[in-house]
């Protein structure tokens, strides 16, 4: 037997044109809980998928075959097998991995599986490494959905060793919900239909909502066509109206001039300005480039924790005693001027204080604080690189435009019919 795959669709989905100018403006009144690495997140979306009845939405940029894929997959069918519509969403390359059975016995159950542009080796290495499908979405029966930046792989998990990756998501309920699921539909390439709880804004709406209210929410994403700067937007403005804290925890971070200066510009008016990044990495590079900007950035107060307990992949930030952000994207070229990305922007005291918690007990245990006046070694070195990183961040989304221009696709995986 063979796995059969067909196109349909490309960047953007084609059941709904109107899809590809969505923005989706702050709802109220929504329960967020925020969820801390694999412990905390497998089990509520597995409780959720297994409680499941009509409808089950995945995307994810990394699905191993491991503990964790395996009782996923497990999940997945029993709920195809019991009725519920499942709709799994795969990136090409995070994915590009798993084996034929692996997918056969989903296709087989009934899941409709969607490899987002796959492609072959070429000479053993993968070469589709750009404007890569990066979101981590679920919604379960439209009612329930999780966000984040956490994978379906153990290495979420603490058991997994000194390379389980430090995490976050976050499960909405509430009306924030309908947004999401309406997203989820339509870029999966469903069928979507105007739902009461959602409808079509024409204007952007602010970042910073007007509303003083707690449980609001805001899905904001990043695409290649018309919001390829929403969510850097999001933050630049955020950090503009900051009063008296900052706190930032990303896994890759190299963001753009302006949102560095934006970083910057809040510590030099006072505002308490923390950035937690990388201490053990597992792509040594990112740190690395992260810290060609320390000396920018600690000069004028800036205070910068590297997490050194395990890899951190978080990407989490929150601004004041409301603002928060929690998602998919890292602040990197990648993430910021390539990739597909989602966040929520979330409007929450409580669940500001929650986040706040737990980053300031990571960067007080477990993090080492890079000093404010840094050895001037091989200055005229770290002057000549500096200039040179600043000017490639300065341009780097016209000099993006320059990668591979190809047209990313989904691809239905579908059950084989049996030999005769």
């Amino acid at each position: 037997m063979s796995i059969a795959v067909e196109h349909i669709a490309t960047d953007q989905p084609p059941d709904d044109s109107k899809a590809r100018d969505l923005d989706y403006g702050w709802q109220s009144g929504n329960r967020v809980q925020l969820l801390e690495n694999g412990e905390a997140y497998f089990p509520a979306v597995f409780e959720a998928m297994r409680d499941a009845q009509r409808e089950i939405l995945l995307e994810t940029f990394i699905l191993f075959e491991d503990k964790v894929g395996h009782e996923l997959q497990g999940i997945l069918i029993e709920a195809a097998q019991r009725g519920v519509k499942v709709v799994v969403s795969l990136d090409g390359f995070g994915c590009g991995e798993l084996s034929p059975a692996f997918l056969r016995a989903l296709a087989e159950a009934g899941v409709i599986v969607q490899m987002f542009d796959p492609a072959s080796k070429t000479l053993g290495i993968r070469t589709n490494w750009f404007r890569r499908l990066h979101r981590k979405i679920v919604v379960v029966d439209a009612s329930v959905a999780f966000i984040g930046g956490i994978n379906f792989s153990a290495d979420h998990l603490g058991d997994f060793g000194p390379e389980a990756k430090q995490d976050y998501a976050v499960q909405i309920i509430g009306p924030a919900v309908a947004d999401l699921h309406h997203f989820a539909l339509a870029q999966s390439g469903r069928q979507v239909r105007t739902r009461r709880g959602w409808r079509r804004r024409q204007q952007r709406p602010s970042p910073w909502a007007d509303e003083h209210d707690d449980g609001l929410v805001r899905l904001i994403y990043r695409d290649n066509i018309q919001h390829r700067d929403d969510i850097e937007e999001a933050y630049i403005h955020a950090l503009s109206q900051a009063r008296q804290r900052v706190v930032i925890a990303n896994a890759y971070f190299f963001p753009g001039y302006r949102l560095l200066r934006e970083i910057r510009n809040a510590a030099r008016r006072g505002v308490q300005v923390q950035l937690i990044m990388q201490g053990q990495p597992d792509v040594l590079l990112a740190k690395l480039a992260a810290r060609m900007l320390y000396d920018y950035l600690l000069k004028d107060g800036v205070v910068i924790h590297e997490y050194c307990q395990r890899p951190l992949h978080g990407k989490v930030a929150l601004v004041d005693d409301e603002w928060s952000t929690v998602g998919s994207s890292n602040l990197d070229p990648l993430s910021l001027a390539l990739n597909l990305e989602a966040n929520v922007l979330i409007r929450d005291r409580a669940f500001n204080q929650q986040l706040y918690q737990s980053l300031e007990a990571l960067a007080r245990d477990h993090c080492q604080t890079m000093p404010a006046k840094r050895k001037p070694r091989l200055w005229l070195w770290r002057l000549t690189v500096g200039f040179l990183v600043f000017h490639v961040m300065r341009h780097f989304p016209a000099l993006a435009s320059w990668l591979p221009a190809h047209k990313p696709r989904l691809k239905p995986i579908e059950s084989p019919a049996h030999d005769v």
